[in-house]
């Protein structure tokens, strides 16, 4: 059964309790998405509901007011009702986790004494998390193995209070192989609660995995773009000659200011993400890599300093895509148990993780798959938010950034990545930087990074105190190893003197103030509207072309 579309009603017609709608007017949401509009009224109802949406269209909202609704409802029954456990949402990763309680807890800022929410999400022993759950919180949040464990522990007890199951990102959750682990979980369950299923795709495992949680479902499925539409994301593709090009372009963005805000960059292997990192470093371009071979505190510790503003730029990558549909993750043994290979099987930069107020998404390799590169560059423009996606592409990467154009081609079979305006003389003068700053980030010098990077998370592992405690020789081998040699920093790297400004950009911007004056491509809604270039409405990427044409104006007033 499918939902039948309906003119959008705003939050406060929904029926919603006035600490719930306060709570979202503090957030600044002004009318739901397509997504909320029609999931939110039939939760409301009682419905079980199959919910597919792209990422970033707020389904955590879409699911998280009529679940605290409920709660509230409850607690303010006419018969005091026992405190109990009477909501569970399934997550895939430790990261998306962290990021629903967040949310959730934001949504009850106004009711937290009524609502309270335990994230088990957190990889520490069962026992550090047995006295949140002795309190008996209403909402728990955690990943089905680790749920799972805490029921085999008697931690956790859900057949007796459970009345709403939430499964978020449903098509991560059967990626990361945590099928055995829900269906052992659903016999520990009443016979009766209302359970949701949100998911970005609606794979065959999702469909079977409905057949298994949900009782005549409702289909929610609003019409929506793959991505938003170039008023609000634009979209361009550079065709470099060599992988030199490639570092080069992205200098000459960096340090000319033509890329402006937070940026995500994109890469196809882990020994090139710290490549590239170690690379923004000689020019004094503080980065950050996410490493999947790392803890989830660990990832989740430097999306927290990107957030703040710690790092503007993260380099990661999207492994879980880079498997491949026919390659199965390694399953996952009940209790949550990762498998040892290394890296995490939770890891997944490109699906499910918030990162806020992302400008642009820079793949610096051509995604492997379509799938892959809409959840990139769905980091961002989300929300109202404009964005920028640019993806550099090799000869040799020129069929898939064809595969991918295909796919999201307009209605009239205008391709949606339009070229960026640009030529390689203008930025020549800068190439014999670039290639002084590739000749010092060797091989050798990635490997130590790396290294360096375990090393330090062995040093600080709360997990490891008490056995370095045991063996403070170990402790001893592990300060006094061989020190680790990362790249020697050039300082003259850092600026860029005048005269290696291309002429289009001189007069129009300083790569060596502080005070640098940003100049804005106007975003393409605004234009229309007559509206100003304001900091929240401008997009991010300026094109050399725009420079040379502004430059020739009288100067522009700083943003």
């Amino acid at each position: 059964m499918a939902a039948m579309a309906e003119a959008p009603a705003g939050f406060e017609h929904m029926g919603l309790d006035g600490r719930l709608l306060r709570a979202v007017a503090e957030l600044g949401w002004a009318s739901p998405t397509a997504i909320q509009a029609q999931a939110i009224p039939l939760a409301l109802e009682g419905r079980d509901l199959l919910a597919r949406a792209r990422t970033g269209s707020g389904k955590t909202a879409a699911y998280g007011l009529p679940l605290l609704q409920h709660l509230l409802q409850v607690k303010a029954g006419a018969v005091a009702a026992a405190q109990a456990v009477r909501a569970l949402v399934l997550v895939p990763s430790t990261e998306l986790g962290q990021q629903v309680v967040r949310s959730l807890r934001q949504l009850a800022a106004f009711c937290a004494r009524d609502v309270r929410v335990a994230d088990l999400c957190a990889q520490t022993e069962l026992s550090a998390q047995r006295p949140v759950l002795m309190e008996k919180p209403d909402v728990v949040v955690g990943t089905p193995g680790r749920v799972l464990a805490h029921v085999g522990a008697r931690s956790l007890s859900l057949r007796h209070s459970l009345e709403l199951l939430v499964l978020d990102e449903a098509d991560l959750l059967l990626s990361f192989g945590f099928s055995e682990d829900i269906k052992a979980l659903l016999c520990h369950l009443p016979k009766i609660y209302q359970a949701l299923l949100m998911s970005a795709t609606f794979s065959p495992e999702v469909e079977a995995l409905k057949e298994l949680v949900l009782h005549n479902p409702v289909t929610v499925r609003p019409p929506e773009p793959r991505l938003p539409g170039s008023a609000q994301l634009r979209q361009f593709a550079v065709r470099c000659g060599t992988e030199e090009d490639k570092f080069l372009l992205l200098c000459a963005l960096l340090k000319l200011g033509l890329l402006r805000g937070r940026a995500l960059l994109f890469v196809g292997t882990l020994a090139r993400c710290y490549r590239l990192k170690l690379f923004l470093e000689q020019f004094g371009i503080a980065a950050c890599a996410l490493n999947s071979e790392l803890p989830a505190r660990s990832r989740c510790h430097v999306i927290t300093q990107f957030n703040r503003g710690i790092y503007d730029y993260i380099v990661a990558t999207d492994e879980e895509a880079l498997a491949g549909p026919a390659e199965q993750p390694p399953r996952r043994k009940r209790g949550g148990t990762a498998p040892s290979k290394g890296k995490d099987p939770e890891y997944g930069v490109a699906r499910g993780i918030d990162f806020q107020n992302v400008a642009a998404v820079i793949n610096f390799d051509v995604p492997p798959t379509v799938e892959s590169y809409i959840h990139r560059v769905g980091r961002t423009a989300r929300a109202n938010n404009p964005g920028t996606a640019l993806t550099f592409a090799l000869p040799e990467e020129q069929d898939g950034l064809a595969r991918i154009e295909d796919a999201l081609a307009a209605e009239n079979g205008e391709s949606m990545l339009q070229p960026y305006k640009f030529t390689t003389e203008e930025i020549e003068g800068l190439r014999y930087r670039c290639r002084d700053a590739m000749r010092s980030v060797t091989k050798q010098v990635v490997k130590e990074a790396r290294l360096r990077e375990i090393k330090d998370e062995l040093l600080n592992s709360e997990k490891l105190k008490a056995y370095f405690e045991d063996n403070p020789r170990d402790l001893h081998v592990l300060r006094h190893d061989k020190p680790l040699h990362p790249a020697i920093i050039k300082p003259q790297l850092r600026n860029v003197p005048d005269y290696l400004v291309p002429p289009s950009l001189r007069g129009v911007t300083n790569p060596s103030s502080k005070k640098r004056k940003w100049l804005q491509l106007p975003h393409a809604g605004a234009r229309r509207r007559g509206a100003s270039t304001a900091r929240g409405t401008a997009n991010p990427l300026q094109s050399f072309k725009y420079a040379r044409h502004r430059a020739k104006r009288p100067a522009a007033t700083p943003s």
